[in-house]
């Protein structure tokens, strides 16, 4: 019987899970996963042996199964059976090898059996095993491959093998490093006292009256940390959204001169290092800051502790937090059909009647994607309410005195995450309720010469000014960061210095070559291999999941959306100890090691790559896609020679925003480092802690000066998106850091 082309990729994927059995070392090397010292000892230590090797010495014999299932695959797919069988084949053997691998490696651990009732019903075992490694790896993604193929040989996603195994691939990791980590830790507030399942404890951490107090709506008292959260994420979620989409008009729809400098002044923020921007506004308006003696002096008004609580919490975020929405929103504005305003003017409609009737509603998903963002933002921080809340409690806080302050309360911290999670849930509804079912669809594949009409001037002349004022703040902002680490000591000693430069990046040459001596070097090599590292993968999986989410239509659809934006809903504090309770024992050990890093960036940082992707491709076409797959292109080429150079703004987006967020992250960081793997934002709180503020904000300004040159390098290698317009408007203006 002749073997078909899709036989033939089921037989290659069999084959990859044969040779990782028989090949790949089983287990995770202890050296790391790019380490070579395993090959002097392979194939025969235990450490590296393969499983065939490790079944040929007669240990870890339960691994059997797994190579037999591989092999039956491969025969499966070499014989050559009819499509309907060949499916249901692949399927079962898909199911049961992930089943058996999980099953597997959850039940034996380092010290036996993981379950106590497993040891309870079938006595001490001597059967010990270390977390997977290449080849479990190699085979557990095969198995998932055989599955997608079986599926899409039974129809699913009009057969498409591409599409099912990218969903498949995607819910895979969603469910292994978001869903596992955090339902590790949300079950901890239902464990009683002796170790068992109770709802009690949960109940009454629920209901603590520091969560829920309501006392500040009747009296000058203060509210319950779940209510200053829900005030705080709102106003920034709105404010930030707003500012963000005055940016983009003013760089879009206006002749403002500055271009460069207002692209750039508009995304410092978000590549300032954690901590920074909230001492710069206590130096600026603190008790002894600038602005407050200046005006103390010149106006007799006496200095009080204003910044201290909301409202300075609130200026930080939206300092922190507006250049996403930017991100968001600048491609949407751009992406508007012009022939649709002017189709409006035709008709002998306004400026204003046009922004308000054409212009408003088609970017109604950039402006939900961008509010969900800063609200979740919002929501999660906790950086700028350590430095500037004060007596403002919000839930992020309360979660990380739960678990590294005196109470380690792990309960407590996930009653909170749960609380922080349901807020979530109803922002993410609301969203899809303001949305509908509309259509957005604003490119499409029929030419466009059009070009975008000026905006109204009662919208063009306030938002100017006020992006105008809020480029001067950051200015300001940033002059005195760059002027503290030039100091001796920032707001006592204003004497100039190189010292805090020379202490973390000195450079000596000796008799072998140059010599990195300063303190900083090695948390700064590290941080910027992780960044490089993360930012194409959190931009890719992002990417991958905004295309699946808004071209394919599958079960569970909502389901998958709500579960990518998970992680971003929770504290980074508890994403850090969330992957510390899953991943420091088998069968993923990851602890301690670059990977955990890099994948903790990955999924905590692909909601913006998510958001952004939909909102930019809600304004295109699907008749593009039709168009592509008419003419005999399959899947992978349409969404690699369509959907992505239309797409290039977004991908400018979650490119630079995961990079600069790998760079500058804190919360999650702060409990996965090692010191092997040192990231230079706990080297600065480091220094924060130590009381070595001169050293800290130098290093923050020389990784400020790196994100920008790196933001002009990701910008030169997307290039940029050309939709066919007339004049000055033939190519995108979604160039980040133009002025970089």
């Amino acid at each position: 019987m002749q073997i078909s082309r899709l036989d033939r990729q089921a037989a290659g994927i069999a084959l990859c899970v044969v040779l990782a059995v028989a090949v790949l070392p089983w287990y995770a090397i202890q050296d790391g996963f790019w380490s070579t010292g395993w090959l002097r000892d392979y194939p025969l230590s235990g450490d590296a042996a393969p499983a065939l090797f490790l079944w040929l010495q007669g240990r870890n014999l339960w691994l059997l199964p797994v190579g037999v299932l591989a092999l039956i695959a491969l025969l499966a797919g070499l014989r050559g059976a009819s499509q309907a069988v060949q499916a249901r084949l692949l399927m079962a053997l898909g199911l049961l090898g992930i089943a058996y691998m999980l099953a597997q490696g959850f039940l034996f651990g380092l010290r036996g059996w993981n379950l106590a009732w497993l040891a309870e019903l079938f006595g001490e075992t001597e059967q010990r095993q270390f977390g997977m490694g290449y080849g479990a790896l190699v085979a557990g993604a095969g198995f998932l491959f055989l599955l997608t193929r079986g599926l899409a040989l039974r129809g699913m996603v009009s057969g498409d093998a591409f599409v099912a195994g990218s969903l498949g691939l995607v819910i895979a990791l969603t469910l292994l490093f978001i869903g596992l980590p955090v339902l590790q830790m949300l079950a901890i507030p239902f464990r009683g006292p002796d170790g068992g399942w109770a709802l009690a404890p949960f109940v009454e951490r629920l209901v603590d009256d520091k969560i829920w107090r309501v006392a500040c709506f009747y009296s000058r008292s203060t509210c319950g940390v779940a209510w200053n959260s829900l005030l705080l994420a709102i106003t920034v979620g709105v404010l930030s959204t707003l500012l963000g989409l005055a940016f983009a008009l003013v760089l879009t729809r206006t002749g403002v001169r500055f271009r460069s400098a207002f692209k750039s002044l508009s995304l410092l923020p978000i590549i300032t290092p954690p901590f920074v921007i909230g001492l710069a506004i206590i130096l600026l308006f603190g008790l002894s800051g600038n602005v407050t003696q200046f005006v103390a002096a010149q106006f007799g008004v006496e200095p009080t502790r204003w910044v201290y609580g909301f409202t300075g919490v609130l200026i930080a975020q939206l300092l922190s937090f507006t250049p996403i929405a930017f991100l968001v929103l600048i491609g949407v504005v751009e992406a508007i059909s012009p022939s649709l305003e002017e189709a409006a003017q035709t008709l002998r409609a306004s400026r204003w009647e046009t922004f308000k009737t054409v212009t408003w509603p088609l970017m109604r998903p950039g402006l939900a994607n961008a509010f969900l963002l800063g609200f979740i933002e919002s929501m999660a921080d906790f950086g700028n309410p350590l430095v500037l809340g004060g007596n403002f409690n919000v839930l992020s806080t309360e979660v990380f005195f739960a678990v590294v302050g005196s109470q380690n309360d792990q309960g407590r911290a996930a009653v909170l995450a749960i609380i922080l999670l349901l807020y979530t849930i109803g922002a993410f509804y609301l969203q899809q309720r303001w949305l509908g079912r509309r259509s957005y669809t604003s490119v499409s594949g029929k030419g466009d010469g059009g070009m975008h009409p000026p905006l109204p001037r009662r919208i063009a002349w306030p938002i100017t000014v006020v992006t105008a004022i809020w480029g001067l703040f950051t200015i300001v902002v940033y002059l005195m960061i760059v002027y503290g680490s030039f100091v001796q000591l920032w707001g006592l000693d204003h004497t100039l210095t190189f010292k805090h430069y020379v202490h973390a990046f000195k450079i000596a040459y000796g008799e072998f070559g140059l010599r990195w001596e300063g303190s900083a070097w090695n948390s700064f090599w590290t941080t910027i291999q992780i960044a490089t590292i993360s930012a194409p993968l959190t931009a890719a999986v992002g990417l991958l999941t905004a295309w699946l989410l808004t071209r394919q239509e599958f079960r569970g659809k909502q389901a998958f959306e709500f579960g990518t934006m998970l992680s971003f809903a929770i504290p980074g504090t508890v994403i850090g100890v969330s992957y510390i309770i899953a991943f420091n024992v088998p069968p993923i050990e990851l602890t301690g090691t670059a990977a955990i890093l890099v994948i903790c960036f990955v999924f905590r940082n692909m909601p913006v790559g998510v958001r952004s992707g939909i909102a930019s491709l809600s304004q295109i076409d699907k008749s593009l896609d039709e168009a592509s797959l008419t003419l005999g292109a399959n899947s992978w080429t349409t969404f690699r020679r369509i959907t992505l150079p239309l797409i290039r703004p977004a991908i400018l987006s979650a490119l630079v925003y995961s990079f600069v967020r790998s760079m500058t992250a804190i919360s999650a960081v702060i409990f996965l480092v090692s010191a092997r793997h040192d990231m230079a934002t706990s080297y600065i709180i480091g220094r924060v802690e130590n009381n070595e503020y001169g050293v800290a904000i130098a290093y923050s300004t020389v990784l400020i000066v790196v994100m920008l040159a790196a933001i002009g390098v990701f910008q030169w290698l997307v290039g940029q998106r050309k939709l066919g317009r007339r004049g000055g408007q033939q190519e995108s203006t979604t160039m980040i850091a133009g002025g970089a």
